[in-house]
C-alpha cells in the first residue's frame, strides 16, 4: 500500500506545487512498472489474507500448522513474483508501442489506458490481450476470496456467542470493503472508453482505485 501511493502521489504533488505538468519517459516507464508491481502484489496479499481468515475462523486448532513460517514466506514470495511478472508484461506491452499522436496524458499519473490512446499503431489486440489477462487474474483472486468468505460466514453464524460473531465480522468487513473498492473501481477505470478530453470521471475512478484503498 505504501509503495503504490509513493509511486504516484509524491510526483503529482510536486508537479502541483511547482506548477509543472511534466514527467520524463523513463519516469513514466518506472511509474507504470512500479505501480503495477505494488498493486498486483497488493491484490495477491488481499487474497492471501482471505485464506488466512478462513483458516483462523474455520480451522482454528490447525492454524499454527497450516499458517506456519515456511507457508507464509512461500505465499509472500509468490505474491511478489506474480507482481513482477504481471508488471513486466504490462509495461513491456505498453512501451513497445510507437507513440506519435501527442505527449499529453489526461491523468495525474501514467495510466496505461491513457498511454495506449497516444499510440499511432493499432492497439486493439494488445488492449484485448491485456484486458483478458487482467480479467483472469482479478476474477481468480475474487473467486478465491468469495469462496473463502462463504465458508467463513457459514462458520461465523454457527458461533453461539454474540461477542464472538462481532469479533469475526469486525476482522472480515474492512478487508471485504478494501477488496470491493479496489476491484470495482479498477474494472471501471480500465474497461470504460477513454474520453478525448480530460474527464472528472476518469480522475475520480483513478483516485478511487489507486489512492483510496491504500
Amino acid at each position: 500500500d505504501l509503495g503504490s501511493i509513493s509511486v504516484i502521489v509524491p510526483k503529482s504533488m510536486a508537479n502541483s506545487l511547482l506548477n509543472t505538468r511534466t514527467i520524463s519517459y523513463a519516469g513514466c516507464v518506472s511509474q507504470v512498472f512500479l505501480f503495477f508491481l505494488f498493486c498486483t502484489a497488493d491484490l495477491a496479499f488481499l487474497t492471501i489474507m482471505a485464506y488466512d481468515r478462513y483458516v483462523a475462523i474455520c480451522k482454528p486448532l490447525h492454524y499454527e500448522i497450516i499458517m506456519n513460517r515456511r507457508a507464509c514466506i512461500q505465499m509472500a514470495a509468490c505474491a511478489w513474483a506474480a507482481g513482477v511478472m504481471y508488471s513486466a508484461l504490462h509495461t513491456g506491452n505498453t512501451f513497445s508501442l510507437p507513440f506519435c499522436h501527442s505527449n499529453i496524458i489526461n491523468q495525474f499519473f501514467c495510466e496505461i489506458p491513457q498511454l495506449l490512446k497516444l499510440s499511432c499503431s493499432d492497439t486493439y489486440r494488445r488492449e484485448l490481450a491485456a484486458l483478458a489477462f487482467s480479467a483472469f487474474l482479478c476474477l481468480s483472486c475474487l473467486a478465491f476470496i468469495v469462496v473463502s468468505y462463504v465458508q467463513i460466514f457459514t462458520a461465523v453464524w454457527s458461533i453461539p456467542s454474540e461477542q464472538g460473531r462481532q469479533k469475526a465480522f469486525s476482522t472480515c468487513i474492512p478487508h471485504l470493503i478494501v477488496v470491493s473498492l479496489l476491484l470495482s473501481t479498477a474494472v471501471i477505470a480500465y474497461t470504460k472508453p477513454i474520453s478525448d478530453s480530460p474527464s472528472p470521471l476518469d480522475l475520480l475512478a483513478a483516485v478511487l482505485y489507486s489512492v483510496v484503498p491504500p
